[in-house]
């Protein structure tokens, strides 16, 4: 399960701060929220489908960033929590 706090994200009883963003974004529908996690590694549940760009070959590292359309299933939860 999955709750949606103004800082944070609660999933299976762990705890993984983020922030949401929701400016205008190329190739997305308007409205498109992005949550990106605050720390390294894979911290968002795969049920946002979260993105990661690291490449440990390069010693690039990257945060988890999930898109959420206004078609998704938790936007209004994300959206209520932004405003919170």
């Amino acid at each position: 399960m999955i709750k949606f706090l103004k800082k944070g994200i609660r999933y299976n009883g762990k705890y993984i701060p983020v922030w949401y963003s929701d400016g205008p974004l190329y190739g997305f529908p308007k409205g498109t929220i992005t949550i990106y996690a605050r720390e390294y590694g894979n911290q968002l549940p795969s049920e946002l489908k979260p993105k990661n760009d690291t490449d440990l070959m390069t010693d690039y590292f990257a945060k988890d960033r999930a898109r959420i359309t206004p078609r998704n299933k938790y936007y209004k939860l994300i959206r209520k929590a932004m405003q919170s």
